[in-house]
């Protein structure tokens, strides 16, 4: 018996891996997190398996059904919106299964930031623009950030933010990067990529406040913002110049 931890992807139902689709059709159960899994991707279970939403649920309570279908020797599909390496509350229940000596799996899934970047048909890193993407968030009440974690930090190195979480606070986020990127640096909002009502809002640090006043999106909007998202006269990267001797291609 093995709980398998399946990242859902962004939100398609066509968006999960072919692992995470073959895991779900050989799990007699599976827990899901129906506020952010379509229902969809649950077609993908065998008939007659106990399928359990998350949603209202405790984290006792749903170790509760891990042990449960541990004792029945039942294989658990325990799905996740996005990628489990981020924002998941993944780790938390796998102590538990530690602990209790229950076997577990990851399977990992798109996440939102890579769906978000598709919908805006940008690349995150472009040479000589950014080169790294930080994945980070704002305090929450269900999870604090740590102290040195700041966006002003990471701001500082230019990079390009894929800011999770944090769409209530946009006024707080705003007065933290424009001394560091500059009023006219591009933003998007982006709101549920590859959902059939996905949604952008662009715009730069100055004017992004007024443009979601003016078109609202629910708490789970992505941020992102940075330089990358608007370049366009940048170099090209050696990767592909006849200069650039590679391995793989001949003299």
């Amino acid at each position: 018996m093995t709980i398998h931890f399946i990242g859902a992807g962004p939100g398609a139902a066509d968006l999960i891996t072919v692992r995470g689709a073959d895991l779900l059709a050989r799990c007699p159960v599976c827990l899901y997190a129906g506020s952010v899994v379509p229902p969809e991707l649950l077609r993908h279970c065998p008939g007659g398996a106990r399928i359990i939403d998350t949603a209202p649920m405790t984290l006792d309570q749903i170790e509760a059904e891990f042990v449960r279908a541990h004792s029945a020797g039942a294989d658990v599909a325990r799905l996740h919106s996005g990628d489990l390496s981020i924002y998941s509350a993944v780790a938390e229940q796998t102590r538990r299964l530690d602990r209790l000596g229950i076997p577990y799996t990851l399977t990992p899934g798109v996440p939102a930031f890579a769906a978000a970047a598709a919908l805006l048909g940008r690349e995150l890193t472009v040479p000589g623009v950014a080169q790294s993407v930080v994945l980070t968030r704002v305090s929450g009440r269900a999870s604090a950030m740590p102290e040195g974690e700041k966006l002003a930090t990471f701001a500082a190195t230019g990079s390009t933010l894929a800011i999770h979480l944090a769409i209530h606070a946009i006024d707080a986020v705003v007065a933290e990067l424009l001394p560091h990127y500059g009023a006219d640096c591009p933003v998007a909002l982006v709101m549920r990529a590859s959902w059939p009502d996905e949604r952008v809002v662009r715009g730069t640090l100055s004017d992004i406040k007024s443009k979601l006043a003016a078109e609202p999106m629910e708490r789970t909007a992505l941020i992102l913002v940075g330089k990358a998202l608007a370049a366009e006269d940048f170099i090209e990267s050696s990767l592909y110049s006849t200069e650039y001797r590679r391995r793989f291609r001949s003299p």
